[in-house]
């Protein structure tokens, strides 16, 4: 009776434990502020049964950095698409972002789910405390660059006008198409009979040299609207990946 008492105490502890640490992380992030800005990117992929936890926290993060100057990027990869399923949302340019990330950052390892603060640091997906300090750190950081986007449909392709300022010739413009969310329901492959929900997945990426002021075409992806997509604009440094300035286009 002894050890059933101690292993239920024990347990009731260490739940508790994480429970509050849930909760002081939850909070970290939604008492930050500053003149700063966070861009997180994740890698994951529907194949992956490690994945859904850091699609949810995600999800969660979006809803607790409403009003901040926060960007969420979720970049399915396709190198699970062999393994029994073939995401929908992969691209392989996402595959090759992730591996230029590697390179940047010197990372042992590819692997999913991935998170990336302002193309400088990573972090294992599903680790909300270490990524939500990250991100509150990141917001009381000032700005040295600006980034101002307009855009206009035309026909089946975006036109993006720009202007940048604090930012060195060694400076790409990214620019990323958002589907605000979306479902899935997986029929084979490690996540197989689960049914999965997917918030800011990134459904177009385009990278070109930054100039002072200028002017980009995309190619939308189909079924593209402003009510249920977003485009976001990232100027990026091409030697060491890391990301001085972020907007959005206000449609």
């Amino acid at each position: 009776m002894k050890t059933i008492r101690f292993f239920a105490l024990t347990s009731f502890l260490i739940t508790s434990a994480f429970s509050l640490s849930a909760c002081m992380g939850q909070d970290t992030l939604k008492n930050a502020g500053g003149d700063g800005f966070a861009v997180l990117e994740l890698f994951t992929s529907e194949g992956c049964s490690s994945c859904p936890p850091a699609d949810e926290l995600v999800a969660k993060i979006q809803k607790e950095a409403a009003g901040k100057d926060v960007y969420l990027l979720a970049y399915h990869v396709d190198y699970w698409d062999r393994l029994g399923w073939k995401d929908a949302f992969s691209n392989a340019d996402y595959s090759r972002r992730q591996s230029q990330y590697a390179s940047w950052l010197n990372t042992p390892q590819i692997y999913t789910p991935q998170i990336i603060i302002n193309g400088r640091s990573e972090f294992v997906g599903s680790d909300g405390s270490a990524i939500r300090h990250a991100i509150a750190e990141q917001l009381v950081i000032k700005k040295n660059a600006t980034l101002v986007l307009k855009a206009h449909q035309d026909g089946g392709k975006l036109l993006i006008e720009y202007q940048s300022a604090g930012a060195g010739k060694e400076n790409d413009l990214v620019i990323v198409i958002v589907q605000k969310e979306a479902h899935s329901k997986v029929a084979r492959g490690e996540n197989a009979g689960r049914s999965l929900s997917h918030v800011q997945i990134v459904s177009a990426l385009q990278v070109e040299p930054l100039k002072t002021k200028g002017s980009t075409k995309i190619i939308l992806p189909k079924g593209f609207d402003t009510k249920n997509w977003e485009v976001s604009g990232l100027i990026q440094n091409h030697n060491n990946g890391s990301i001085s300035a972020a907007s959005r286009v206000d449609f």
